[in-house]
């Protein structure tokens, strides 16, 4: 057995953990009105099931953990978060449905 051991340096700890961590990238803008009322009406079903908001100033407290008071209309935290791009969204296929034959 080899018992020699090999000392990490700093930069490669960081480099390693980075890659570990997902990195959130800000949706691209969505340029249909149609698709933009689509994904912030779902967001905001979220919201109301209990889903907690994205947006800085609605997050927890770093220290003590407390949230703000939520605003009474979710939609608009949800319009606020899509349009931050803070939401990610998949579209269906274009080819749409089969024909039966």
């Amino acid at each position: 057995m080899n018992d020699s051991t090999t000392p990490l340096n700093s930069q490669d700890q960081t480099q390693e953990a980075s890659a570990d961590e997902p990195k959130q990238q800000q949706a691209p803008e969505i340029q249909s009105r149609f698709l933009y009322v689509d994904v912030a009406a779902q967001r905001a079903k979220q919201l109301r099931r209990g889903s907690l908001p994205r947006l800085s100033h609605l997050q927890a407290h770093p220290e003590t953990g407390l949230r703000p008071d939520m605003p009474p209309k979710l939609e608009r935290v949800a319009m606020d978060e899509v349009k931050a791009g803070l939401i990610e969204y998949e579209l269906p296929d274009a080819s749409g449905p089969k024909e039966k034959k």
